[in-house]
C-alpha cells in the first residue's frame, strides 16, 4: 500500500500535463487492485485511539486541498488509509448542523440539538436546569478511556472551550457559555465550559490540553499587537485564573506538569518527565497558519502540538486516546476565503503524516486506531470545466451568458467579500474575477446569495480509518456510530471487560 502511494505521488509530479495512454490507466488500476487485495482486517484491541477532526472539512474541501497540494491524481495522507465510509451529519433538530451537536455525536454516541454540548436532545437551548439532570448528561469516550486507566488529550487550533473540544468534557445547554460572563442570570447554577474543563471529570484528568482561549480561562488577560483580546468572544470577568489553578492542583498532587506559552517553551518541554501539559497559546482562537508567528516566541503549529502530545501520551502502558482538531478550516470557509481553509487542511495533513510516522517508529501502528473525519461540510463548490493542471484557485471558464469568467471554487452563499455583483446602468453585473488575484488568501470566492457569514452545508462527510477494527467503517453511517466504533475497538464503556466485578456490560451481538 505504501509503495503504491509513493508511486502515485511521484507519478503525478512526473507526468505533468502529458497525454496518458490506455496502458497507463490500466497499470494504475491494477496497482490499486493489488494494494486493495492486501488489505486485511485488524482484529486487535485498539490500545490507542487518535481521532482527527477537520472542522468543516467536507468532501469538496478535501478534493480542492488535494489538487492544491499535489494535483488531481495525488492524495492527502488519510486518503490512503485502508478503510473509509460516509457519515450523515444532521442534528436531532436540524437538517444542517453546527459543531456542538456534531461533536457530541462523534464523542458520546448520541445525536443532540444544535448548539448543545454533551446533553440529551430532551434538553433545549439555554435550559440550564435540564442540563444538570444526571440522566441528561452524556459520557464522552474521553471519560470512558480514563476509566480504563488510559491517558487522554485534546489538541485544537480553536479556543480550547470551543464547540468541538468542549464536547469531550463539558455538558452545556449553550455552546456559547464558554466563560462566566456569558452565563445568563437564569443559568447561574451551571458552570461555564472553562470551569468544567479545569474542575470537572474528565477535563481535569486530561494529560494534554492544547489550543487557544486564554481570555476564557484567565480574567484580565493582557492584550498585545499579535495577540489581542477578542471583544466579540467570551471574556472571563470573575477574577479567576484557571490556568494557575490547574497548575496549583497538579503541584499539590506531586505531579509532573508543564504550562508552555509559546513555541519555544513547548518544544523545550521534557516529555519524558512530563505527565500533564496545559498549553494555551492565544487569547482567542490560534491565528490562521498563513499569518501565524512561526518564530520561537510565536504560536506552535498543529503538527508541533500533536507530536508533543503523542510523546507524553505514548508513555502510558495502558494506552491513550487523543482528539486533534484542525478547527480553523471551518473559520476560513465562514469568511468565504477558500485558500485560507485549504491551507488549514495542509497543516492538518502535516500533523497526520507526522503522527503516522511516530506510530510506525514506536512500533504501535497496528495497536492504534486512527480516524480522520469531519464534523460537517460547507457550501464550497467546484465548477467546470478547467483543464487538468489548472490552479484550483484560478478560473474555470467563461460564462456563455454574460461573457464574464468565473472561478473554479465558489460558495453557495457568503458574506460581503463573496458577493461580486454591482449595478451598472440599471442592470446587475457580475464582477470580472480575471481582474483580481483569485489565488490570494484574502480573495472571497464568488457566491450568489449574500448572508452575514457563509453557512455550513448539509452534505454527508467521509470517515477514513486505519488500525484495529478500522474495517467497521464501510458504508453510510450515522455520525454517532463513530463513538460506538471507538468504544468497541478499544473495549471501553459498555464493551469493557468486567473489572474487579464492579461493572457488567452487555456483549456486542
Amino acid at each position: 500500500m505504501f509503495s503504491f502511494l509513493v508511486y502515485l505521488i511521484g507519478l503525478n509530479a512526473a507526468v505533468g500535463l502529458e497525454v496518458l495512454d490506455q496502458n497507463f490507466w490500466r497499470h494504475v488500476a491494477i496497482e490499486d487492485l493489488k494494494a486493495s487485495l492486501q488489505v486485511h482486517h485488524n482484529m486487535r484491541t485498539a490500545k490507542n485511539v487518535i481521532i482527527f477532526v477537520g472542522d468543516g472539512m467536507g468532501p469538496n474541501t478535501i478534493t480542492a486541498s488535494r489538487i492544491h497540494m499535489g494535483g488531481e491524481s495525488s492524495y492527502v495522507a488519510w486518503e490512503r488509509f485502508p478503510h473509509m465510509g460516509a457519515i450523515k451529519t444532521y442534528a436531532a433538530d436540524r437538517q444542517v448542523p453546527d459543531s456542538a451537536n456534531t461533536a457530541t455525536a462523534l464523542f458520546t454516541g448520541i445525536k443532540t440539538n444544535m448548539g448543545m454540548l454533551s446533553v440529551d436532545p430532551s434538553v433545549k437551548l439555554n435550559d440550564c436546569e435540564g442540563s444538570l439532570i444526571e440522566e441528561n448528561r452524556l459520557i464522552s469516550v474521553a471519560q470512558l478511556a480514563q476509566d480504563e486507566g488510559k491517558s487522554t488529550g485534546i489538541v485544537t487550533t480553536t479556543r480550547i472551550t470551543d464547540a468541538t473540544p468542549a464536547a469531550m468534557y463539558s455538558h452545556s445547554a449553550n455552546r456559547a457559555w464558554e466563560c462566566d460572563s456569558k452565563l445568563p442570570p437564569e443559568a447561574q447554577r451551571c458552570k461555564d465550559i472553562a470551569r468544567q474543563l479545569i474542575e470537572n471529570v474528565p477535563g481535569k484528568h486530561f494529560n494534554v490540553i492544547m489550543g487557544g482561549g486564554r481570555q476564557q480561562l484567565k480574567a484580565n488577560s493582557s492584550s498585545s499587537p499579535g495577540d489581542p483580546i477578542e471583544t466579540g468572544s467570551c471574556t472571563r470577568t470573575d477574577g479567576r485564573d484557571l490556568i494557575a489553578e490547574w497548575a496549583k492542583e497538579k503541584q499539590s498532587q506531586g505531579l509532573n506538569y508543564a504550562v508552555p506559552t509559546n513555541t519555544k517553551t513547548l518544544l523545550e518541554v521534557n516529555t519524558d518527565d512530563t505527565d500533564y501539559l496545559l498549553g494555551i497559546f492565544s487569547n482567542d482562537h490560534l491565528p490562521f497558519d498563513y499569518v501565524r508567528n512561526k518564530l520561537e516566541d510565536g504560536v506552535p503549529s498543529l503538527e508541533q502540538m500533536t507530536t508533543t502530545a503523542l510523546k507524553i501520551l505514548m508513555k502510558n502502558k495502558e494506552g491513550f486516546l487523543l482528539m486533534v482538531e484542525g478547527g480553523r478550516i471551518d473559520h476560513g470557509h465562514h469568511a468565504g476565503k477558500a485558500r485560507v481553509a485549504i491551507n488549514e487542511v495542509v497543516e492538518l495533513n502535516k500533523a497526520i503524516n507526522s503522527t503516522m510516522s511516530m506510530l510506525h517508529s514506536a512500533g504501535i501502528k497496528d495497536d492504534t486506531l486512527v480516524i480522520v473525519t469531519s464534523d460537517h461540510a460547507h457550501t464550497l463548490t467546484i465548477s467546470g470545466y478547467a483543464e487538468r493542471g489548472n490552479n484550483i484557485l484560478g478560473l474555470a471558464g467563461t460564462s456563455l451568458i454574460d461573457g464574464i469568467p468565473y472561478t473554479t471554487l465558489g460558495y453557495a452563499n457568503g458574506g460581503k467579500d463573496n458577493y461580486h455583483y454591482k449595478v451598472v446602468d440599471g442592470k446587475v453585473v457580475r464582477e470580472d474575477p480575471s481582474e483580481v488575484d483569485t489565488t490570494s488568501y484574502e480573495y472571497g470566492a464568488q457566491a450568489p446569495v449574500l448572508v452575514d457569514l457563509e453557512t455550513h452545508g448539509g452534505n454527508d462527510v467521509f470517515v477514513y480509518a486505519t488500525g484495529p477494527y478500522a474495517h467497521l467503517f464501510h458504508h453510510l453511517h450515522e455520525q454517532n456510530y463513530i463513538a460506538e466504533v471507538i468504544k468497541y475497538a478499544s473495549k471501553i464503556g459498555e464493551f469493557s471487560p468486567i473489572r474487579n466485578g464492579a461493572r457488567k456490560y452487555e456483549k456486542c451481538p
